[in-house]
């Protein structure tokens, strides 16, 4: 109900940026990749495309604000999160929740311990306690940690609280990048 409600009060924005996307660079607005969702059943993601047609979307991927394969237009979406408003429709489908671990890719489930796939036991979600507790400056490990602290924690006041948290940071425009990026951080494919 929420995701849609706000589906709803963001349309023209939404609408907006599909049309700067589409006369700012060739190829189509959304972005779509297959991601690990609830007792890891994979679905596809949908986020607004931010980089240029010929980049590896798959490719090391640095925390950092002179990604070369980012357009113009796709920087200024990663650093607002606006990328992510897409993800509402996996809500509305019922693939992600408002409030969960970051759904990564389905061939990352087979380096993690058994530890680590209790993050697989919720829904994936849109923010949640990685985000607002480091982002960008979090290595996979700890991010990992950090989901199953809140698979083992979860509550609907714990939710509200990583809500409120994560508005605050897109607002403010907190650890969107790492504080300093070297070649020993990159890493293949990781979300943030």
């Amino acid at each position: 109900m929420v995701s849609l409600a706000v589906l709803l009060m963001l349309w023209p924005v939404l609408l907006v940026i599909v049309i700067v996307i589409r006369t700012s660079s060739p190829g189509a607005a959304l972005f779509t990749q297959t991601r690990a969702g609830k007792e890891g059943r994979p679905f596809t993601i949908y986020k607004f495309r931010s980089m240029r047609l010929e980049a590896d979307p798959y490719g090391a991927s640095p925390k950092s604000g002179k990604d070369p394969r980012l357009t113009r237009v796709g920087h200024f979406l990663r650093e607002t999160s606006l990328d992510e408003l897409p993800q509402l429709f996996n809500v509305l489908k019922g693939e992600m929740s408002l409030v969960g671990p970051r759904p990564l890719y389905v061939s990352q489930m087979d380096e993690w311990d058994e530890r680590h796939r209790t993050r697989l036991r919720v829904r994936p979600g849109l923010t949640g306690l990685a985000q607002t507790s480091g982002r960008a400056n979090l290595t996979l490990e700890q991010k990992l940690e950090l989901d199953v602290q809140y698979v083992e924690t979860q509550s609907f006041w714990g939710d509200l609280q990583i809500l409120w948290q994560t508005a605050r940071q897109i607002f403010g425009r907190d650890s969107i990048y790492e504080r300093r990026y070297s070649e020993s951080q990159v890493t293949r494919g990781h979300d943030s």
